[in-house]
């Protein structure tokens, strides 16, 4: 079954309601499938209203705040996740001008990196992100993995896990990889679960980013004018 994650940070309803809107559009599509993970203490009848009348099917509530709220409804309760290890690049690469240098002298903060370059494999449980720019692996990632960067990701190999780049909403960034195999890829917030995919670039070398329509385009790496 393919479903998706609503993550609630706010009990401010009004602003559920707005980003709901922004994130699904209108009420008349129907039937959309989620699991609410809510890291914040609210009233979960008041949201299951809220989400029915978006049109949002509620299939359970992850454990955690919500947990005896969710039983007294006979919601179906999923186990948490266990919290991804955010490992560090073997390499960071900083500006190399003083004026893309993102410092302070008054605090004698190190610039940050433009670049995060890795190169290990990214294993299972594991979680690379580039805060400021872009990252660049140049090994393979394996399933349950993730990779993060404000801009675009480029990996030298195998994408198994998930890969979202564009992370603060740039809709110009990219994914490149040598082969795609991925359980997730994002480009500004657009995403594409594995079945989501087109068939005819699974294990293929692919570029993704957006369209002018802001829907995920896929084109092959060779050949590319």
């Amino acid at each position: 079954v393919s479903f998706s994650r609503l993550t609630i940070q706010t009990n401010d309803f009004s602003r559920i309601r707005a980003e709901l809107q922004r994130l699904i559009g209108t009420p008349e599509q129907h039937g959309i499938p989620v699991i609410v993970d809510s890291s914040v203490a609210l009233d979960l009848s008041e949201l299951l209203t809220e989400l029915r009348q978006m049109g949002v099917q509620v299939l359970g509530i992850v454990s955690g705040v919500l947990t005896e709220q969710a039983q007294a409804l006979h919601l179906p309760i999923l186990m948490a996740d266990q919290p991804m290890q955010r490992i560090q690049a073997s390499e960071p690469i900083l500006p190399a001008h003083p004026l893309q240098a993102r410092t302070s002298h008054a605090t004698n903060t190190q610039p940050e990196p433009i670049v995060v370059l890795h190169h290990e494999t990214l294993r299972t449980g594991q979680q690379l992100i580039a805060e400021h720019g872009d990252v660049i692996l140049t090994a393979d990632m394996n399933s349950g993995s993730e990779l993060i960067a404000m801009g675009s990701v480029h990996v030298y190999g195998t994408i198994r896990g998930r890969v979202l780049a564009g992370s603060s909403g740039q809709t110009h960034a990219r994914i490149f990889c040598q082969r795609l195999e991925a359980e997730l890829v994002s480009v500004a917030g657009t995403y594409h679960v594995a079945d989501d995919i087109p068939a005819e670039y699974i294990g293929q070398a692919v570029q993704i980013c957006l369209n002018p329509s802001g829907e995920l385009e896929y084109r092959p790496l060779r050949g590319l004018s």
